[in-house]
This record gives structure tokens, C-alpha cells and sequence, in this order.
């Protein structure tokens, strides 16, 4: 029983975090949401700033999912859109965190710490993945050029939804369909002919 309430504050938590933004979310709110005293919370969770240690330690398990490389082979364009795909639903489940990171990070040493672990994790795999493409000739491209491309792909993927949302795109599937197809398309000028065609055709029956 202990343990279904303490998820029930957890995912309760999260949906209020996403719908309202974490600041503006108490633990006396979630509490009401609950109809439970804030006392059985505080036996749960220390308070607001624990509850959001819980989430990020369910984002970050997800995320490092979603940045594990293919095992025994090089990556090929299917992997990194499959990756990225993963990598998007998992922002948009947690989106609180990135509509309100620096004020979250600012106030948590903890989390600053491991969320800049994430980017370093997830930066090192889009240099793989970009290493591993030009070996597999699927991509032409100096050293220069691929560590750029691997930043800017890191740099969208992370923000994508945010600039969605601040646009005033409503649609999930479709904000994410479209930052897959942005981050994608970083990668055309790179690829030979014949994986250049392959992505045209990936990318319209993506969007159909």
C-alpha cells in the first residue's frame, strides 16, 4: 500500500509538473489532487525538490535506454531515428524539466551534476553514431564537420519540443515527427547518393 501511494505522488506529480509547470506546483497541491494530507506525503517524500530527484532518477534511466548504441555492427540510419525517437517521447513525458531547467538545476547541485552527466552521455553517442555512419560510408564528412554535425543534433534534440511549445504546437506526435525530421535532415548534406535518396524516402513516409 505504501509503495502504490508513493507512485501515485509520483505520477500524479508529473502530470501536474507537465500540465502547470513545476513552480508553480505544491506539495500541498498535489496533495489535494491526491485527496491526501500532506502529512502522508511528507512520509513519502522530504519534500517538492525530493519528489523531482524521484522523477529525474525515471527520465535518466530512459534516457540512457534510449542513447545505447547498436551492439556488434555500425549504426545505420534506421538506428539513429529509432534513437531519436526514444530520445523525444522521453522529453515530452518529462517535458517539465527542460520547460524549467535552469531554475530547476539552479536550486538542485544533485541534479545539475547528473543532468550534465546526460548531455555528456548523449553527446558522446552522437559522436559514435556520426564516427560510426563515415565508417560505414554512409557519410562523407571531415572530423570537423561531424563533431559539429554531433553538436547540433545534441543541441536540437534537446531543445526541440521547447521551441514547439513556444510556437504553439499542440500536437504531440506531430512536434515530435517534425524534431526527428529537423534533427534528420542535419545529416543530408553529409550522405552519399544513394543513403540521401533512402532518407527522402524514410523522411516522407515518416510524415504521412
Amino acid at each position: 500500500m505504501a509503495r502504490e501511494t508513493r507512485q501515485r505522488i509520483l505520477d500524479c506529480s508529473l502530470a501536474m509538473f507537465n500540465a502547470q509547470g513545476e513552480p508553480n506546483v505544491t506539495t500541498n497541491h498535489i496533495a489535494d489532487e491526491l485527496e491526501i494530507s500532506p502529512g502522508n506525503l511528507y512520509y513519502h517524500f522530504r519534500n517538492k525538490d525530493d519528489i523531482i530527484e524521484q522523477l529525474f532518477g525515471s527520465y535518466e534511466q530512459r534516457v540512457d535506454a534510449a542513447l545505447t548504441p547498436p551492439a556488434g555492427r555500425l549504426p545505420e540510419l534506421e538506428d539513429i531515428w529509432l534513437q531519436l525517437h526514444l530520445v523525444f517521447e522521453c522529453i515530452w513525458d518529462y517535458r517539465f524539466l527542460y520547460r524549467d531547467l535552469v531554475d530547476i538545476l539552479s536550486r538542485n547541485r544533485r541534479l545539475r551534476i547528473r543532468f550534465a552527466r546526460i548531455l555528456k552521455r548523449a553527446d558522446d553517442s552522437a559522436h559514435q553514431v556520426m564516427r560510426g555512419l563515415s565508417q560505414a560510408g554512409v557519410m562523407r564528412a571531415s572530423a570537423a564537420e561531424l563533431d559539429a554535425a554531433a553538436t547540433n543534433i545534441l543541441v536540437i534534440a534537446t531543445f526541440w519540443l521547447n521551441y514547439a511549445s513556444v510556437r504553439g504546437e499542440k500536437d504531440e506526435q506531430a512536434a515530435i515527427r517534425t524534431g526527428i525530421v529537423q534533427v534528420m535532415m542535419l545529416l543530408a548534406p553529409f550522405l552519399r547518393d544513394a543513403e540521401r535518396v533512402h532518407l527522402n524516402r524514410l523522411t516522407q513516409a515518416y510524415q504521412e
